[in-house]
């Protein structure tokens, strides 16, 4: 039995999974962001390592005893900082807050070869721009910090009481020389610190410690390894067999992710492509963010008073047309690619007296993959070459959307067993291959598929007409973000 762990926004998910690669239980803890101020997204650490705890508690104590190792996968870019006792300075810096606009650009400005060393544009989420803000702004915190960790990695340090993380979770940083797969000395300096704040880096199917012995009895396990595991999307991507160049998956999660494996480094940062390691050794990936997806379902659940997503999919399901004069805009918490730019809102445009929820729903859903198209050219327009689409995370449930999706990407969609899984069952594969020493292409095989949506080539061509508004929304409204 291996235990994978996902510390995600909304919650942590634990899953079990046995030697033959199924789930047999999943266990999960949710969690709030705290918003104190416009662009600002936060969590206190104390509460991922309680809702682990909480996880990992509800799962069968006899299959819990059965567990050879944990794997690890979370949040990417969280501002984790450390003092010399090892607790936190002050509230995380999340992956969608987007306070430090300027201090990306002074970073550009300072290392010019910032984007072919670390395969990105210095972007709000990242991790090293939000370190750059504390050290103006908070500078007393600043001065303190010992350590800075990513979010699944304060874990670890929880659960280990090692200060290690993976190549693709710290890719995701500004910190690293992607290509290399190490800390860059320049950008470390960049931001005032050195490679002594920075945690050891495994690949993400090596051993970085084992539980610690009072956890492990409280947890009813043995003194298992603990492996280093990778950052939610690459995790995501192990999970379901993307793996090898040119696999791609499309993540349905709080935010929405195109990803597609690539053999080598290929860095393209002026699309707002992100270029990262993979969680596999000698194995690299690209990928286009968008930062509210799935997340926009519940903003509309909340501005229809509606009980809960699945009334708002079911009238929308039932009314079973595409929106007539709606069109909505998902930067709800600013967005990454194409525009890279936090400042960016959410737009509800069209509304008539005919606008009921159903209407308002269908248009969230179409805005969503508007906007997964916007991310995709941005991939092809490197030389990205993307055939089929595995679907994972929450949004995958539904196969309605997914033909929306599929209409105006013009591409199948691929779901397969067990990809609402995500994260966490890419973790367990990980902590499987580091304890069994299996070759990848066996333990990282793509699950069975379940369903394929296909376009609808009428639907394709209506929102292709309707493609062009989208985006001239933006650009008409951007100065009044």
């Amino acid at each position: 039995m291996y235990l994978g762990i996902d510390i995600g926004t909304s919650g942590v998910k634990a899953v079990l999974m046995d030697e033959a690669g199924t789930v047999v239980e999943i266990a999960t803890a949710a969690l709030s962001v705290s918003r104190p101020h416009d662009l600002w997204s936060e969590q206190d650490p104390a509460d991922w390592w309680a809702a682990t705890n909480s996880a990992v508690s509800d799962l069968d104590l006899k299959k819990r005893h059965a567990v050879k190792a944990v794997g690890l996968s979370g949040q990417m870019h969280g501002a984790t900082l450390l003092g010399n006792d090892d607790k936190a300075l002050r509230p995380a810096i999340l992956w969608n807050d987007g306070r430090s606009a300027d201090q990306c650009a002074a970073l550009e400005r300072d290392v010019p070869d910032l984007g072919q060393i670390t395969g990105n544009r210095a972007m709000p989420g990242f991790t090293a721009p939000k370190l750059q803000w504390v050290r103006e702004n908070e500078p007393e915190i600043f001065a303190q910090i010992k350590t800075v960790l990513l979010p699944k990695d304060y874990v670890r340090l929880r659960m280990t009481g090692e200060r290690a993380s993976d190549m693709s979770d710290s890719a995701g940083t500004l910190w690293m020389d992607v290509g290399k797969r190490n800390w860059s000395d320049v950008m470390l300096e960049a931001t005032a610190l050195d490679r002594s704040h920075m945690p050891k880096l495994y690949e993400g199917n090596e051993i970085t410690g084992q539980l610690r012995a009072e956890l492990a009895e409280a947890w009813g396990m043995a003194r298992v390894p603990v492996v280093a595991g990778g950052g939610d999307n690459a995790a995501g991507a192990v999970g379901v067999g993307v793996v090898r160049p040119g696999d791609a998956f499309l993540s349905l999660g709080t935010s929405g992710v195109l990803f597609l494996a690539n053999g080598g480094y290929t860095p393209n940062p002026a699309g707002g492509v992100h270029s990262f390691c993979h969680a596999l050794p000698g194995r690299w990936h690209q990928m286009s963010v968008i930062l509210s997806a799935a997340s926009c379902v519940d903003w509309a659940v909340r501005l229809c008073g509606l009980p809960d997503a699945g009334t708002l999919f079911a009238a929308i399901e039932a009314r079973g047309a595409p929106a007539s004069t709606e069109v909505f805009l998902p930067y709800l918490s600013g967005e990454r690619t194409p525009h890279n730019d936090p400042s960016a809102k959410g737009v509800l445009f069209g509304l008539t007296h005919e606008s009921d929820a159903a209407a308002i729903g269908q248009a969230v859903l179409e805005g969503v993959a508007f906007a997964f198209r916007d991310g995709m050219d941005a991939l092809t327009d490197s030389g990205a070459h993307i055939d089929s689409i595995t679907v994972i995370g929450g949004g995958a449930k539904s196969y309605y959307w997914g033909k929306i999706l599929s209409s105006v990407l013009g591409r199948p969609l691929i779901y397969r067993d067990g990809g609402e899984v995500g994260p966490a069952y890419g973790a367990a594969r990980l902590a499987q291959l580091a304890d069994t020493g299996s070759a990848i292409e066996t333990i990282c095989a793509a699950p069975p598929i379940l369903h394929v949506e296909e376009p609808d080539d009428r639907l394709g061509e209506l929102y292709a007409e309707r493609m062009p508004k989208f985006r001239s929304l933006y650009q008409n409204l951007k100065t009044s973000f």
